[in-house]
């Protein structure tokens, strides 16, 4: 493996303190690592620089020299080089650290250059944070607080702009809170690729709008919202629901395809509110799908599987399996957990699995979070060896065996065989063990139901097409009459370990892709693993993609 090239290293001066930093790193990165702030709205470290707010006004200077000699000028007070400070303030974000950079955050000039931006925002701004959805998240109320003067010297009426917009199917605009960041619409342009955002009219009349015939439908559009750095984007599925202050936080992973973004979850007494990205720039970088933000609604869908009796149902698959012993095929998932895999694995060498399957989900991807492949955990099915090779969509081999009368009875984890080809004759001819969250046409032909968990009430973890593992935990509980896969699996396959820990141990000591590691050690960002054993097999994106964020553009004079 070839170690990345070291940076080239320069030393900036930031509030006198001295810190080497990658040359041509942004100003407000370089005071972030010395613990100094640096207030902005428009910058955003993953879109093109504008310098349309001016709130990261910074003074900056330079060592002095000889034109003619080059040589070093000395302040004769401090015995020290003189530094030639620029007499007006710069922006921060299209500043870049350079060799012997000075940098002040905290003169008199820069405070009042702060507390005037500050009052030029807050003029036509309402007075409306109590009703705001925002209320918490918000960066000009935080910055109103630390960097404004603490009152308003403004009189006049304010400019009235309209509320209550909607740019799309889920994204509202509330005009009069939008500071003309220009976030949205550069991440519109850079990011999603869909250019449809843009001001129109002037000065303070300026307002934000889709160009006509469009609307911001693309599905990237709620990242406008996440990255709105006030009230003036809102998502029209979270709108006035909660408070945000009230949601606890937990880390997952978004479960729609094989990219494997990674995602926050915000709940409350146990009823999730949102989803939204976690930034892991080695896989998302800080965005994510918005189809991936509603797969939450299927914690409480109507169709959701409850058991009167967990212990009866799982005594009923217990006796299904027993009675049929040496023509059983088991059915995994491409969307369960590597810990649910493994055990899988486990339960078909238990029973002596006339086969074992798994049923491919392949689609179209964008090129950019949402791949073709729509399991989020095949690579982890092979690392376990729960398959040997790539999975078909219709499991056309496993309907020849039962009309073979080879197999007879059928364990299917979270996966519908009549929409994955099976016949309704064929699912008649077998005796059906179902492990799974939601009815369909499989769990009313089988013999034993046992209910299980989301992805959003237990923990785990995924590989992703990077083959990154990346782990994801409970954010909620589950519905009564509901069991934990891991709890099923085991007490099926009749092994002792029947939670993450237990079966790390496990899986620690038989996979060797897998034994350099503890599950609590890996990192939220995840680990790759050597992928060179499966190098060769066509995955079904066909690449293995990752998030490509965009270059930054040069910044104005």
């Amino acid at each position: 493996m070839i170690a990345p090239p070291k940076p080239d290293l320069v030393t900036v001066n930031i509030d006198g303190k001295e810190i080497a930093v990658p040359k041509g790193t942004n100003a407000i990165e370089a005071a972030r690592l010395v613990g100094v702030d640096v207030p902005y709205y428009c910058y955003h470290p993953k879109l093109t620089i504008v310098g349309n707010c001016r709130m990261c006004l910074i003074e900056i200077g330079m060592p002095a020299v000889d034109p003619a000699t080059k040589a070093p000028i000395m302040d004769p007070a401090t015995g020290k080089q003189k530094i030639n400070w620029i007499p007006r303030p710069q922006i921060g974000c299209a500043t870049n650290a350079s060799p012997g950079l000075h940098i002040r955050t905290q003169t008199p000039q820069i405070k009042d250059c702060r507390e005037g931006v500050m009052e030029f925002l807050l003029v036509n701004h309402p007075l409306d944070c109590p009703i705001c959805d925002q209320a918490g998240e918000c960066k000009l109320q935080e910055q109103s607080t630390g960097y404004g003067r603490g009152y308003s010297r403004y009189i006049e009426q304010k400019n009235v702009k309209p509320k209550r917009t909607q740019l799309g199917p889920r994204v509202m605009l509330d005009d009069e809170r939008c500071i003309l960041c220009s976030r949205c619409i550069r991440f519109s342009k850079e990011i999603a690729k869909d250019d449809v955002l843009g001001f129109i009219d002037r000065g303070s009349y300026s307002t934000l709008t889709c160009y006509p015939g469009k609307k911001l439908e693309n599905n990237y559009s709620l990242n406008t919202v996440d990255i709105c750095p006030v009230g003036a984007l809102t998502s029209t599925d979270f709108r006035f629901k909660m408070r945000v202050w009230f949601l606890k936080q937990t880390n997952s992973i978004d479960t729609e395809s094989s990219v494997g973004a990674n995602t926050v979850v915000w709940s409350r007494e146990g009823v999730i509110y949102r989803i939204t990205p976690r930034q892991n720039d080695a896989v998302n970088d800080t965005w994510m799908a918005d189809s991936g933000r509603e797969l939450y609604k299927q914690v409480k869908a109507d169709t959701r599987l409850t058991a009167s009796s967990l212990e009866g149902a799982l005594k009923a698959a217990a006796e299904v399996l027993a009675a049929h012993a040496g023509a059983v095929a088991v059915v995994g998932s491409g969307r369960s957990s590597v810990e649910e895999q493994f055990l899988t694995k486990k339960l078909a060498d238990a029973v002596k699995a006339v086969s074992t399957h798994l049923v491919s989900r392949v689609g179209e991807g964008d090129k950019l979070l949402i791949s073709a492949d729509k399991n989020p955990n095949v690579r982890g099915a092979l690392l376990t060896g729960l398959i040997k090779a790539l999975p078909a969509a219709k499991l056309a081999e496993l309907g020849a065996q039962i009309d073979a009368g080879k197999v007879k009875a059928v364990v299917a984890i979270n996966e519908d065989l009549a929409a994955a080809g099976l016949s309704a004759a064929q699912l008649a001819k077998v005796a059906i063990v179902y492990l799974g969250t939601h009815a369909n046409a499989t769990s009313a032909a089988a013999k034993a139901v046992i209910p299980t968990l989301t992805v959003f009430e237990k923990g785990g973890s995924f590989v992703n097409q990077q083959f990154r593992i990346q782990k994801f935990a409970k954010a909620v509980p589950g519905p009564g009459g509901a069991v934990d896969d891991l709890v099923a699996l085991s007490n099926l396959a009749n092994i002792s370990a029947s939670d993450v820990a237990g079966v790390w141990a496990l899986i620690a000591a038989e996979i060797p892709a897998l034994g350099t590691m503890a599950y609590a050690n890996i990192p939220d960002t995840g680990l790759l693993l050597d992928a060179t054993p499966f190098a060769g097999l066509p995955f079904a994106e066909g690449e293995t993609l990752h998030f490509k964020p965009a270059a930054k553009a040069a910044a104005p004079a």
